[in-house]
């Protein structure tokens, strides 16, 4: 993860990074440079006050966003204090296996940022299993608004948001994967696509856009890639 909105000491090079396999994830690994990072040599590891859950983690405007373990609840923490400045429950939210994406791994509850601030992809039992998306106050963490898409959570792999659009991957494996829906909040439309996208690795179990440097960062098999986006009217 980078913050595609960085607030000092940080800058857009610091790059955090989270192993979420195991019972008490609660380690977030810091590195001030890409030499660092590359080489495996963290400058800071911070432990949470609470474990987390799910590779849905994101760091924006100074603050690391994640799922507390075995809850519905998102938990804003400061990474520069190292303190939780808010929680909230997703209410409804599904957690800890009830509907994650294709391939597990506890991914109910996945925040995600974009041009316009900070969301959550999650679903409910109301919504039958649909992915459901929020716009979150990133101080707070309030529900500034809510939709409800056409797109079964659990029959995809992963999801990313551009420009206030919902994009969803077909695979988790497939070199031959694809962006197959988007979901337009501006307009309530979703629409299928097929846009190539390679799992190089075949196992991406993280996938998150930053609108800073309009790249996804991706984990795919233990390796930490990013993709070039190029962006055009639809």
């Amino acid at each position: 993860m980078r913050d595609p909105k960085p607030t000092y000491p940080y800058t857009q090079e610091t790059t955090w990074r989270i192993d979420t396999v195991g019972t008490d994830v609660r380690q977030v690994f810091e590195y001030d440079l890409i030499s660092q990072f590359m080489q495996g040599y963290p400058s800071k590891v911070h432990i949470l006050p609470r474990p987390l859950e799910s590779t849905g983690a994101v760091v924006y405007s100074g603050s690391l966003y994640f799922q507390g373990a075995e809850s519905r609840t998102v938990i804003r923490y400061e990474l520069n204090t190292e303190t939780v400045k808010a929680e909230k429950e997703i209410p409804g939210a599904g957690y800890h296996g009830q509907f994650p994406y294709s391939w597990g791994g506890y991914t109910d509850i996945d925040l995600a940022v974009d041009e316009a601030g900070l969301w959550v992809i999650y679903s409910t039992d109301e919504a039958k299993g649909a992915i459901v998306l929020s716009k979150l106050n990133p101080e707070n963490l309030e529900l500034e608004q809510t939709w409800e898409t056409n797109i079964r959570k659990q029959s995809v792999a992963n999801a990313f948001i551009i420009c206030g659009t919902l994009y969803t991957v077909s695979s988790y494996t497939s070199a031959d994967a694809t962006v197959n829906f988007a979901y337009d909040t501006g307009t309530g439309i979703s629409k299928t696509l097929t846009i190539p996208f390679k799992n190089r690795y075949k196992y991406s179990s993280m996938i998150d856009y930053n609108p800073l440097e309009k790249k996804l960062f991706a984990w795919d098999n233990l390796n930490m890639v990013t993709y070039d986006i190029k962006l055009s009217k639809m």
